[in-house]
């Protein structure tokens, strides 16, 4: 038999970030509140991560909460009506339900319904590999306009105990709403996972461990000086990779947004690609603390808030981590 013409769907050819909301933790935690149970130092800390304080949630306000407000302001921003919106991503790693979907919730909350949503887990790079999603459907035509947010609860997951990153981590989300766009305002996502430094980061146990009584509660941790290694040299090209993508090189840059891991691994980055003094870089990290997948548009909510006049701007953005996933892009910063 013959069957009719299949039609496919398409869309524009072109995305953009309209604009970004954000929401942080309401309870700002020094260094000092921190070292007892680490044996440490505030200058330790400041010194191996550039952390002053970082912020974190009480416990009556969950990841989904966070997500929630920085959605709101993110779509008021933009103009565009919340019903118009066909698409929420959510990037977490910190959903303490596995079912339903954090983006579901928020969804309806934002008055998207019936968008469709789902949560994705790319831990540090999530929120680059959301945007890069985002950017796919919408010019396939599967949605018009998306909402693509980083939530993180991390204090949920994490032992005060361990040495190894539980003075890093912090409480945010960041959302953006993306949508069709004239001109250029994504570029070619450079994105990638190597399972082999699986064990570099993640975390300790299982859910089904601890039921059985045969693990604790599964918390963060890391081999720092690996993940360390791995971010400051194959994550710089990596960066390179995206501004090549992108067709611009470090000096047509307006602003460096990394993953904020680190201080020390951010300012070797700015090293590595030679940006010149012209380009801001995010360093939202001092006092905010490493938010994983919420990292990315916390800093670029901060940055576009004491830089206005970076808008309209090219921004390099990567983020990478656990699972040891990474992705980058240049974006026009809304």
């Amino acid at each position: 038999m013959t069957n009719p013409t299949l039609q496919q769907s398409h869309g524009p050819a072109f995305t953009r970030i309209y604009a970004v909301g954000a929401a942080r933790g309401e309870n700002a935690v020094p260094n000092a509140d921190l070292i007892g149970p680490i044996d440490s130092s505030d200058e330790w800390i400041q010194q191996r991560t550039g952390i002053v304080t970082r912020t974190r949630a009480g416990a009556d306000v969950s990841a989904t909460d966070l997500a929630t407000t920085a959605s709101r302001e993110a779509i008021e921003r933009s103009g565009v009506a919340p019903e118009l919106i066909e698409l929420v991503i959510i990037a977490t790693i910190s959903n303490v339900q596995q079912t339903p979907s954090m983006a579901a919730v928020v969804a309806d909350r934002v008055g998207a319904n019936p968008a469709a949503a789902y949560d994705m887990n790319a831990a540090c790079a999530g929120y680059a590999y959301a945007v890069a999603q985002a950017d796919a459907l919408i010019r396939s035509g599967a949605a018009t306009y998306a909402l693509v947010v980083g939530a993180e609860k991390l204090s949920d997951v994490v032992d005060p105990t361990d040495r190894s990153i539980s003075f890093l981590l912090g409480d945010g989300a960041g959302a953006v709403v993306v949508g069709p766009s004239e001109t250029p305002g994504i570029a070619r996502t450079i994105w990638g996972s190597d399972g082999s430094k699986a064990g570099a980061v993640g975390m300790n146990g299982t859910l089904t461990e601890y039921r059985d009584g045969a693990a604790e509660w599964p918390t963060l941790r890391q081999e720092g000086q690996t993940v360390f290694r791995w971010a400051v040299w194959d994550m710089a090209k990596v960066a390179k990779q995206a501004l090549d993508a992108a067709g611009v090189t470090s000096d047509d840059l307006a602003a460096f947004i990394p993953h904020q891991a680190n201080m020390r691994i951010i300012d070797e980055f700015a090293k590595q690609l030679k940006l010149p003094d012209t380009v801001v870089i995010a360093r939202d990290i001092a006092t905010t603390g490493n938010t994983s997948a919420a990292s990315i548009p916390l800093a670029t909510h901060r940055l576009l808030e004491e830089h206005p006049e970076l808008s309209g701007g090219l921004a390099l953005q990567i983020g990478f981590g656990a699972g040891l996933v990474f992705g980058a892009q240049v974006v026009v910063l809304p």
